[in-house]
């Protein structure tokens, strides 16, 4: 079966800002507010839902009310692209309530975000066969000026299928939020040098296969529920050229992350898989001597597969946009790296 991929972004597009798991507290609507106005000085229109300006115990509304908004969105063919405004917690939640049936008879439509919101993207896209992106959320556009990889969701948006497009891995990248929330819609604080490494010190590792990945921290909830469709989607869309993982943490230490790792390798995600895009990780730390070196070399060294880590993906901007389900080049070079998608 082939990976379906939604239209191509257009001048004058409709963003579709909606919160499926968190939305924004009174006290951050500027970074609402302001990414509004940076995404339509770029010629896009923007629709805010309302769930985006509304938070009670961790959620922006009901389960009801945010699966009935996604839903519509979907539905609407005047939206062109999905934004949440950033992840949370619950996403989880919406999961049964959404008509899963209906999506994947309906056109695809780009869903972009990350943190939680990779949970909805995942089970999206090896539910449905329709390709999503996993990058830079809505809030983090409230930015006067964007760095060069957020900006780059524009054009991986804007790739028509039989195209492909290339992103290469940042200079440096923000090691702390602190100074992003004391100084709001002001943009990423980008203070650390980036590089990318190899679980085994390799100098260069090139490898391909189709994507798939999102937040450990949210996909390993879903590891043998109704919502795991790995199996079949690696089976369906993956069988002749496997699968390029992209993974990353937030809130997980070492031992954390191999229990994680190592509960979806038992229910055979990491089937025909061909190489490992581990991102850089926020709020970690060693378990004594254990790492999360010691913690990736555990899972995926038997695979006999190349495994980088600290790449531009997850919870320390900037990261790359990555599309799900994509056909796509992965290739390392003594600490830097580049990421070659292909929509076939």
């Amino acid at each position: 079966m082939k990976i379906k991929y939604p239209a191509s972004l257009k001048p004058d597009s409709l963003i579709g800002v909606t919160a499926p798991s968190s939305g924004v507290e009174e006290s951050l609507h500027i970074l609402v507010d302001e990414a509004k106005l940076q995404v339509e000085k770029k010629g896009f229109k923007v629709l805010i839902g309302e769930t985006v300006l509304t938070q009670h115990k961790g959620r922006s509304a009901s389960k009801e009310k945010r699966a009935e908004e996604l839903m519509a969105f979907f539905q609407d063919d005047i939206i062109s692209v999905i934004m949440p405004p950033w992840g949370g917690s619950f996403a989880m939640e919406i999961l049964p309530i959404i008509d899963w049936n209906k999506l994947k008879e309906s056109n695809p439509k780009w869903m972009l975000g990350y943190s939680d919101i990779s949970t909805l993207n995942f089970v999206y896209t090896t539910i449905t066969g329709h390709a999503s992106a996993h990058g830079v959320n809505f809030t983090e556009l409230s930015a006067p000026d964007w760095d060069g990889l957020s900006s780059k969701w524009i054009d991986v948006l804007s790739c028509n299928e039989n195209e492909e497009i290339t992103q290469y891995s940042s200079e440096k990248y923000q090691s702390s939020w602190d100074k992003m929330y004391s100084n709001p819609a002001k943009g990423f604080y980008l203070d650390s040098q980036t590089k990318w490494k190899t679980i085994n010190n390799e100098d260069e590792v090139t490898f391909s296969g189709r994507l798939i990945g999102g937040c450990v921290s949210t996909l390993q909830v879903l590891v043998g529920t109704p919502f795991d469709n790995v199996n079949n989607f690696v089976n369906q869309y993956c069988h002749d050229e496997g699968v390029i993982w992209y993974l990353e943490t937030v809130g997980m230490d070492a031992a954390k992350i191999y229990r994680a790792l190592w509960q979806m390798q038992q229910n055979n995600w990491f089937t025909n898989i061909k190489g490992v895009l581990f991102g850089r990780t926020s709020g970690y730390k060693d378990i004594g001597d254990f790492t999360l070196n010691d913690a990736l070399k555990d899972v995926f060294e038997s695979f006999n597969i190349p495994v980088i880590l600290d790449a531009d993906v997850g919870h320390t901007p900037p990261q790359n946009i990555l599309v799900n389900g994509a056909y796509t080049t992965v290739k390392y070079s003594n600490g830097k790296g580049s990421i070659i998608m292909k929509y076939i």
